[in-house]
C-alpha cells in the first residue's frame, strides 16, 4: 500500500473521526428520509410494485425524483427505453453536482472512493459534504450515506405497506423536517456573506417564477433545475469571482479552528491526569 493510500484508510484516527462526523449529521437527513419515504411508498404502491421491490429500488436508486418518475412510468406502462429518458432528464443535476464535487476532491484519491461517493450525491448529502471545508474526506460521505440511505430505503418500503393507511397531511407534515436541514445548510454561509445571502434569494425567486411562468410549462422540473442552476452559477462566478487566496484564507481558518479545539481536548485531557496523580 502506497503512502497515498495511507491517506485515504478507515484505520487512520483522523479518517474514523470524519466517519463519526458524517453518521452523526447523516442522523437528521436519515430521520427526514424516513418520514417522505412514506408518500414515495404510496406512489409506489400506486404503480403495483411491492414493498421488496421498492426496498431494492431505494437502495440502489439514491434519487427521489428519478425514483417518483420511474414509479409512475411503471405504473403508465412505459418501455424502457423512454422510462432510462426520462429519470436521466430528471437527475441530470446530479452532473452539475458531481463536476462541482470534484473541483473538492484530492487530486490523489483512489477512483473507487470516487465511484462510491458519487454513487453517494443527493441534495441533501451533498449539501452537508460541500460546505466543509478544504478537500472532501470520502469517509464523511460514507458516514452520512450508511445512516441516510437504509432509513430512506425503509421509509419508501413501510410507505408502500402501510403508506395509505395514514392521512396525508401527517406525511406532509413529516417533510418539514428536510426543509429545515436546507435551512441549516444555507444559513450560516448566508449570515456570513451579502453576496451569498443575495443570490439565495435570488434563486428562490427566479424558482417561484420558473413554476409558475407559462414559457416553462412543457418544461420538466428537473430541465429547469438546470437551466436556473447553470445560469444563476454562471452569472455568480462572473459577476463576483472567488479570489485562490479567498478560498485558502477560509481553509487556514478552519484548520486554526480545529486546532484551537484540539489543544483544548489536550489540555483538559491533561488536567485530569493531573488530578488522577494528585488523588
Amino acid at each position: 500500500m502506497t503512502k497515498n493510500d495511507d491517506r485515504f484508510s478507515l484505520r487512520l484516527a483522523d479518517n474514523k473521526n470524519v466517519f463519526r462526523e458524517g453518521m452523526r449529521d447523516g442522523i437528521p437527513i436519515g430521520l427526514g428520509y424516513l418520514a417522505v419515504g412514506f408518500s414515495l411508498g404510496i406512489a409506489a404502491q400506486n404503480a403495483g410494485v411491492t414493498a421488496f421491490q421498492s426496498l431494492i429500488t431505494s437502495l440502489l436508486c439514491n434519487a427521489s425524483a428519478g425514483q417518483y418518475v420511474g414509479f409512475t412510468m411503471i405504473g403508465a406502462g412505459a418501455a424502457y427505453i423512454e422510462m432510462a429518458l426520462v429519470i436521466f432528464i430528471t437527475n441530470a443535476r446530479y452532473m452539475l453536482m458531481s463536476c462541482a464535487m470534484s473541483q473538492r476532491l484530492d487530486p490523489n484519491m483512489p477512483f473507487w472512493h470516487r465511484l462510491v461517493m458519487a454513487n453517494y450525491i443527493t441534495d441533501e448529502l451533498f449539501g452537508i459534504a460541500i460546505a466543509r471545508p478544504g478537500y472532501m474526506n470520502p469517509y464523511y460521505t460514507y458516514g452520512a450515506a450508511i445512516i441516510a440511505s437504509p432509513l430512506w430505503a425503509i421509509g419508501v418500503a413501510l410507505g408502500t405497506v402501510a403508506g395509505n393507511l395514514l392521512p396525508l397531511r401527517l406525511v406532509s407534515a413529516f417533510s418539514v423536517a428536510l426543509y429545515g436541514m436546507f435551512l441549516a445548510v444555507i444559513i450560516p454561509p448566508a449570515r456570513k456573506s451579502k453576496i451569498i445571502a443575495g443570490i439565495i434569494v435570488i434563486c428562490f425567486a427566479a424558482s417561484y417564477l420558473a413554476a409558475h411562468l407559462s414559457i416553462f410549462d412543457s418544461m420538466s422540473d428537473g430541465t429547469r433545475t438546470i437551466i436556473l442552476t447553470v445560469a444563476i452559477s454562471a452569472a455568480a462566478a462572473l459577476l463576483f469571482p472567488k479570489k485562490p487566496e479567498d478560498s485558502e484564507a477560509e481553509d487556514s481558518r478552519a484548520e486554526g479552528s480545529e486546532a484551537e479545539e484540539f489543544g483544548a481536548e489536550n489540555s483538559e485531557a491533561e488536567k485530569e491526569e493531573e488530578g488522577k496523580d494528585v488523588i
